[in-house]
């Protein structure tokens, strides 16, 4: 069984040299508005700053001061949102990208997804961007229409969505967003289930690209002064807590995200802040960038950002754990990094090398933390499942543990490695690390200190055995 990676379209050489620029798709701002009834019986009013307080450009100028490159502005919808959104939102952002030039800006909303939670949704940037999202908007959004229509929350709905999107002139990246919030336990889930993310992925592979590996909200277990919140949790995850402040379709080894991977799925996952009201103003959420961070290997332009997130050249951290991660497999010659794949000989031994970057300032916490281990995790790669609502990969397991002890520090940087003996089946490998001593990330208690629990991760390398 040989692996293709569908291709990404548009895809170009970058315009420029690459590097790895920290971003954030889940922003929102003062167009994520609360409504109130029109007296003339038409769509609700909307209420600016109901939802979130802040402006575009005063989010990019805070992705700005906490080290972002890019960033995407995702308001919620709602009843007739879409002409909001085209007639005060867009010149904002464009007011924002001549004012924070440092920061690329997309145009963006966090969808109101069909038959599912919310997603994503991230406009390429084109000449004809405000209407392009103005035309999935005002079609598919659930929230849009009014009177509510219930018709328009339907999973088969989103596909059609997905449909129209896939055959728009420049496709746009839908990312599920917090895709366990709703769950009501391990493997239990709730609006947003595998069954529906495979269907996502197939209709759509360059459009459904992935889900948030760590959610926002990461500050929901903190006070306004910075103390522990007993009744909050991180993520705003109630019923089903994240691991290590990472959803548990990703922080299971062995789980949703290996069961996706081990199907030759492309499929990525990503960190965010979801902000809308700081925690020190009562709200649950860290500035953009200033807890989670989406690193993107590209050259500084649209265009390329958007191809690394389709393309998956992406690690996430949280706490500026690190904040460079070059993982490189090699064979006979040949080599692969982070999101692409690595054809090989039956029987051929691959040499996994590991480079990070653990930085010695102080995060916006004003802490230090140092990487403590580093895993390598490897699957097996068999082909489509036959349950679609599968959510395990048994052939997934970390092959090898780092620690001080078996690494190679140069300053800032560290390096290891490790080969994997006879490759005989298609396969991936990806990477974890942590500050902690958790073998595994466990369920995170309320009121947990999240600057105490910080993990990154990279998406998968595969190998392709012929």
């Amino acid at each position: 069984m040989h692996l293709h990676a569908p291709e990404a379209p548009g895809a170009a050489e970058p315009a420029g040299p690459r590097s790895w620029l920290a971003g954030d798709h889940h922003i929102h701002s003062r167009f994520s508005a609360d409504w109130e009834p029109d007296p003339a019986g038409g769509p609700p009013r909307p209420i600016l700053g109901g939802d979130s307080p802040y402006g575009i450009q005063r989010n990019a100028e805070m992705a700005r001061k906490h080290g972002l490159a890019w960033m995407v502005s995702t308001d919620h919808g709602g009843p007739n949102h879409s002409k909001l959104a085209y007639e005060q939102a867009y010149p904002e952002l464009l007011e924002a990208r001549r004012a924070v030039p440092e920061v690329i800006q997309f145009y963006g909303m966090e969808f109101d997804t069909p038959g599912a939670d919310h997603s994503s949704l991230i406009v390429p940037h084109t000449h004809d961007e405000r209407e392009r999202l103005r035309e999935v908007e005002s079609r598919f959004a659930k929230r849009e229409p009014h009177p509510a229509d219930p018709a328009w929350d339907t999973e088969p709905r989103m596909l059609e969505a997905l449909r129209h999107m896939k055959d728009m002139p420049a496709p746009p990246v839908v990312i599920a967003n917090h895709p366990s919030r709703s769950a009501k336990g391990v493997g239990v889930y709730g609006l947003t289930t595998p069954r529906e993310l495979r269907d996502w992925n197939d209709t759509a592979p360059q459009v459904a690209i992935g889900m948030e590996g760590a959610p926002g909200h990461q500050a929901g277990g903190l006070k306004p002064d910075g103390t522990p919140d007993p009744e909050g949790a991180r993520g705003s995850y109630r019923n089903a807590p994240t691991m290590g402040g990472f959803d548990q379709m990703t922080a299971r080894v062995g789980g949703f995200w290996d069961s996706m991977l081990g199907e030759g799925r492309r499929w990525w996952i990503t960190a965010t802040s979801d902000s809308h009201r700081h925690y020190t103003e009562g709200g649950s959420d860290f500035w953009p960038g200033e807890y989670a961070k989406t690193y993107v290997w590209a050259a500084r332009s649209h265009d390329d950002i958007l191809d690394g997130l389709r393309s998956g050249r992406v690690f996430v951290t949280t706490g500026d754990l690190i904040s460079e991660l070059d993982v490189t497999a090699e064979a006979g010659g040949s080599r692969a990094q982070i999101g692409e794949t690595l054809a090989i000989s039956r029987g051929r031994d691959v040499r996994v090398t590991i480079r990070l970057k653990d930085p010695a300032g102080a995060n916006p916490a004003g802490r230090t933390p140092e990487v403590a281990r580093v895993d390598l995790i490897v699957g097996k790669v068999q082909g489509p499942v036959a349950d679609r609502a599968a959510d395990s990969n048994p052939t997934a397991q970390v092959v090898r543990r780092f620690g001080p002890a078996d690494w190679r520090r140069d300053g800032e940087m560290l390096a290891m490695s490790f080969v994997l003996k006879g490759v005989a089946e298609d396969s991936y490998l990806r990477i974890r690390g942590t500050n902690g001593a958790e073998l595994e990330p466990t369920p995170d208690p309320p009121g947990e200190d999240p600057w105490s629990d910080l993990w990154f991760y990279a998406n998968p390398i595969f190998l392709d055995v012929r």
